[in-house]
């Protein structure tokens, strides 16, 4: 191929795909019926890239995102425990996570965290897994995918998180994303002070979720993601059905109202930033 004819084509490239889904649960029975045809849906509506979270259900099935990735050029994958399932964790799901963590699809520890809201693990189980990942991630060299949900009225999980971050993270200097951001300001500006992205979901779009569109109007565009969440949250105009990676583009549209930029400006940036941040290729497929 010429030098010409390949910029002709990483031009039109360019012009089709300008979102990334930067975190969608797509191992779930909720795609099992579809899924293919739910990943070209988001082909067809220019979401490039998607990042497959890789907590299933626990133990058990920390591999579950990994092996979607290695079988579509347009998946990566992070590994990890969620909060919810802390409880189950043993040292066995540790070692595996290791193995995991050197596959080349992988390119974060997550979600990981701490959810006070449902506490579906006991809280000190809850901070002690997040720490030994927290640990696992410096060895990998890996960023961190954080889930952070305070009980209800309360702000114990955001300063219990941070805290920690500050503490047990943010020396390593790798990073990581707050994602699906439900924070306050407060809570916003120590996170970008840590060095942390922040993404942003469906959520954004509901009519009583005034602070978040505050936090979106306020997060420097270079440091904003979007997603999903899929199958969660999905956003007006398709709030209560089940959501899919092709409906970032609504995400994308209520910040750009918010900030008056046009929907495609705001695709194009966060797309940038997520390759910026996890030092990959714009112009590279996935392997």
């Amino acid at each position: 191929m010429t030098g010409w004819k390949r910029s002709q084509e990483l031009r039109a490239r360019s012009l089709i795909f300008m979102f990334v889904d930067s975190h969608a649960h797509l191992e779930g029975e909720r795609f099992d019926a579809d899924r293919e045809q739910v990943l070209a849906r988001a082909r067809d509506a220019g979401v490039e890239t998607i990042v497959a979270i890789g907590s299933g259900t626990g133990p058990g099935s920390l591999d579950c995102a990994v092996q979607l990735a290695e079988m579509h050029a347009q998946l990566y994958a992070t590994i990890g425990i969620h909060p919810h399932e802390a409880k189950l964790a043993r040292e066995s799901d540790f070692q595996e996570l290791e193995q995991l963590a050197r596959r080349p699809k992988v390119i974060a520890v997550g979600e990981i965290g701490l959810d006070y809201y449902y506490d579906h693990s006991p809280r000190d189980t809850q901070r002690k897994v997040f720490l030994q990942q927290m640990e696992l991630a410096k060895w990998a060299k890996l960023p961190i995918v954080i889930h952070c949900r305070p009980s209800e009225g309360s702000e114990d999980a955001w300063e219990d998180c941070l805290r920690w971050i500050e503490s047990h993270w943010a020396a390593s200097g790798l990073g990581g994303i707050l994602h699906c951001f439900t924070g306050t300001l407060a809570h916003l500006g120590r996170a970008l002070d840590l060095g942390f992205m922040i993404s942003f979901a469906g959520n954004v779009t509901f009519p009583k979720a005034q602070a978040i569109r505050d936090a979106a109007k306020e997060v420097p565009i270079d440091r904003m993601l979007i997603e999903t969440d899929a199958p969660f949250l999905a956003p007006v105009p398709n709030r209560g059905k089940r959501n899919e990676p092709a409906f970032v583009k609504e995400t994308a549209r209520q910040i750009a109202e918010l900030r008056g930029l046009s929907t495609e400006q705001v695709g194009a940036e966060t797309t940038r930033n997520f390759y910026k941040f996890f030092s990959l290729h714009e112009t590279a497929k996935p392997i």
